[in-house]
């Protein structure tokens, strides 16, 4: 051990460096990592909620009478046999 003190000294603090960047380095990668999960997770939930809706039918019904849009109350609007106004002119 015939090394200055400083030298040792300097040895320790780049061990304590590389430590503590893999360190880093792991919890950000295992941080990534749970978060993907957890979004998967989440995700596959959300999916499965909106399959469910979609299978259930519990909020449609089948009426032919009307037609794709209940908007009109399910009456047949016929076209107008008169031109639109800005053809008369």
């Amino acid at each position: 051990m015939n090394e200055p003190n400083w030298l040792m000294m300097m040895n320790y603090a780049l061990v304590l460096v590389v430590v503590v960047a893999w360190l880093g380095l792991f919890t950000s990668v295992g941080w990534e990592l749970a978060e993907r999960r957890a979004r998967k997770t989440r995700e596959s939930s959300v999916v499965s909620e909106l399959s469910a809706m979609l299978t259930a039918e519990s909020h449609r019904i089948s009426v032919p009478e009307l037609g794709l849009t209940m908007a009109d109350g399910g009456e047949e609007v016929k076209a107008s046999d008169h031109e639109p106004d800005d053809k008369r002119k």
